[in-house]
């Protein structure tokens, strides 16, 4: 699993950077700050047959990302309430499919509220945000575990601990810096959201999940 990750990205990177060179080298760099890069590198080259052909699979590629996302979080959703972090009503499964519906469902639901009323930019810089917060409290939360928790068993270990987490937190803090305030200020309100839910409700539920698996092992 780590090898197919890494690999992926490996790949991934290679070729998001080859679109990148091959959109520069067709428009000025200054035309391609906009919502669909691709289709304005396109439209310029004059091939108008082929650009419908390339947006219509831009979509496709957006839909798939969507979807995996809306996967990811459903799932995440499941493990903490499982954990006692959340209400029960997320870790409910579906007795045929067997998957988190409710979950699904209501996540899938508030993405397509949010996706109905806020505009593309604002939403886009939100995820953007949140993602890379996510990565930095990871590769902190490697250094963490590494000197509290040094006898939990690891199939993968990072290598260079703790030079790459260090580093790879400072690269997303410097891509979250380039942020505009308005995003930040909306980071804060859902943090502070985060936070009282957890104080109010997620920590003592957690306790009791912990202390009841603990007495029944």
């Amino acid at each position: 699993m780590p090898i197919g990750i890494l690999a992926s990205l490996a790949i991934c990177t290679v070729i998001y950077i080859a679109v990148a060179v091959v959109l520069i080298g067709i428009v000025p760099y200054q035309r391609l700050n906009v919502a669909d890069p691709i289709a304005v590198g396109i439209d310029a080259t004059g091939l108008t047959w082929f650009s419908p052909v390339v947006k219509i699979s831009a979509l496709f590629g957006l839909f798939s990302t969507m979807l995996v996302q809306l996967l990811g979080q459903s799932r995440i959703f499941y493990s903490m309430s499982r954990d006692g972090l959340l209400p029960e009503v997320f870790g409910k499964v579906h007795p045929k499919f067997r998957t988190p519906h409710l979950s699904t469902a209501m996540t899938g639901g508030v993405v397509a509220v949010a996706a109905g009323l806020l505009p593309l930019g604002t939403l886009s810089q939100l995820v953007s945000i949140g993602s890379l917060l996510a990565f930095t409290l990871v590769c902190l939360g490697v250094i963490i575990l590494r000197r509290t928790r040094p006898d939990l068993p690891r199939p993968f270990r990072v290598p260079g601990v703790p030079y790459v987490p260090v580093l790879g937190a400072l690269v997303c803090l410097a891509q979250m810096a380039s942020l505009p305030w308005a995003t930040w200020e909306r980071l804060l309100v859902w943090l502070a959201l985060g936070l009282a839910i957890y104080f109010m409700y997620s920590r003592r539920r957690a306790r009791e999940k912990l202390g009841a698996v603990a007495a029944a092992g």
